[in-house]
């Protein structure tokens, strides 16, 4: 592990945190993300802790060319200016960070926050370290084999994603076609406080409206309806038009939101058109909804292990044999264009 930070004082408390647990072990520390990218060229490592006000290039600025010279390794942000909400944690991670901390305040975390760090560094593991010359054919991921996938045009998009999930739905918007001619929804697990940055980037990014959901909006065709983080985002009828319905109640997975409530309510109004999409993630979140999307005709898509941040839900859903086809961001969104009516694959 790297911690790039220019405190002193910050690398040694992180230091003595992460080294107190066998399972890690600090092997560089850097004071400015150049020094870090020069000191990758000569260490491997499979995560590094990167602050974001640093002298020189700064840590948000530089995220690109650490992550080019880390071979695979996650980025977790560590920084006072990770702060809910802020405009520089959602940028962080939609330039390819896999996930975000504010630094300890006088009050934040409860005193809890070296267990928090020591969770999520555990959830991110090893790096993906790229493979020498193959010796013999990739093995498929562990699953139950692979559902079919209905031919007849999809009438509903619907997304879930959790750690990583904002720069693989980057990723998948860039390479979407700009107009698919159906609604598409979104849970991503973030705080409330970070939503309305979250859907104007999101929006820029995918050159469509994104909107924080709210009871009775309307489901438009490549409208994007994002789940506030405080509530599921579930869909209903009413007037004769799809309209958003928000929901508080437990889930099973225990997220707020959760995917599970959407991809279940999807399934059940739009039946064999709707398609449901697992991104990167920590947990099962997703498993119920997708199975019952599933019993309803819908199909469900999953990212593949190798371009996931955390590949727990989606793998959780292909173990389940619940996916028809699960791909890198890029490809799905490749898949979700020959999905749609009147609409060319990119």
């Amino acid at each position: 592990m790297m911690i790039v930070d220019d405190s002193m004082i910050a690398r040694a408390v992180l230091s003595r945190m992460i080294e107190s647990d066998d399972d890690f072990e600090i092997v560089a520390v850097a004071g400015t993300a150049e020094d870090a990218i020069e000191a990758l060229h000569a260490v491997s490592v499979d995560i590094i802790l990167l602050d974001l006000e640093m002298p020189g290039a700064g840590g948000l600025e530089s995220i690109p060319r650490i992550i080019a010279a880390a071979a695979g390794a996650r980025i977790m942000i560590v920084s006072s200016l990770a702060d809910e909400g802020a405009e520089q944690t959602v940028a962080a991670l939609a330039l390819g960070a896999a996930d975000t901390l504010p630094k300890p305040g006088t009050s934040r975390f409860n005193g809890r926050f070296s267990e928090i760090l020591l969770r999520k560094l555990k959830a991110l593991g090893y790096a993906d370290l790229p493979a020498a010359a193959p010796v013999s054919p990739r093995k498929p991921e562990p699953g139950r084999g692979l559902r079919s996938l209905p031919a007849a045009p999809i009438g509903i998009l619907a997304i879930g994603a959790s750690t990583g999930g904002i720069h693989a739905l980057g990723t998948l918007f860039q390479n979407l076609p700009k107009q698919i001619g159906v609604p598409i929804l979104i849970t991503q697990h973030l705080p409330a406080p970070f939503m309305s940055v979250f859907a104007r980037q999101l929006g820029m990014v995918a050159q469509r409206e994104a909107l924080v959901a709210e009871n009775g909006m309307e489901l438009l065709p490549d409208r994007i309806i994002i789940a506030p983080g405080d509530a599921h985002l579930t869909v209903d009828v009413a007037c004769g038009k799809h309209v958003v319905r928000l929901t508080t109640g437990p889930s099973s997975s225990g997220c707020l939101p959760s995917l599970d409530p959407m991809l279940a309510s999807v399934g059940a109004l739009f039946g064999s058109a709707g398609l449901g999409l697992v991104l990167t993630g920590m947990g099962r979140d997703g498993v119920e909804g997708a199975g019952r999307m599933v019993a309803c005709g819908g199909s469900i898509l999953a990212q593949d292990g190798a371009s996931s941040a955390v590949y727990g839900m989606p793998r959780a859903v292909l173990e389940a044999g619940l996916a028809c086809a699960v791909m890198p961001p890029d490809k799905l969104a490749r898949r979700i264009a020959s999905l749609t009516r009147d609409v060319p694959c990119k």
